[in-house]
């Protein structure tokens, strides 16, 4: 199972998602071909309902907590209640492009 199958399949065991998306994004980082480092998560969830944004984002680091220690590099998190994402018309910022910054770059180390 991939990294990516693994993320969506336990936020859909730990919560009633009525939509969910993960996006490897690793291809625009500066990691080996075929990596599964970066992610873009967004999870349409009731559960959201009446938390704020940084125990929404708690919530997904615990049921990730396992990815996040490994194979996971960045996640990228969107988070919505079903009502948030209807007022988005279902739109979800892009991902910002990367920087091309390793500790292995003389140009990051400046």
């Amino acid at each position: 199972m991939s990294v990516a199958q693994a993320i969506e399949r336990k936020i859909r065991d730990a919560m009633p998602v009525v939509h969910v998306t993960v996006e490897n994004e690793s291809h625009r980082h500066n990691v080996p071909a075929n990596s599964e480092t970066h992610f873009k998560l967004t999870v349409v969830s009731e559960s959201f309902a009446g938390k704020m944004p940084v125990r929404r984002h708690q919530a997904i680091y615990a049921v990730l907590s396992e990815e996040l220690a490994g194979p996971v590099h960045a996640l990228a998190l969107h988070l919505f209640t079903p009502e948030e994402w209807n007022a988005r018309d279902g739109e979800v910022a892009a991902s910002p492009d990367c920087r091309g910054g390793s500790k292995h770059d003389p140009e990051f180390s400046r």
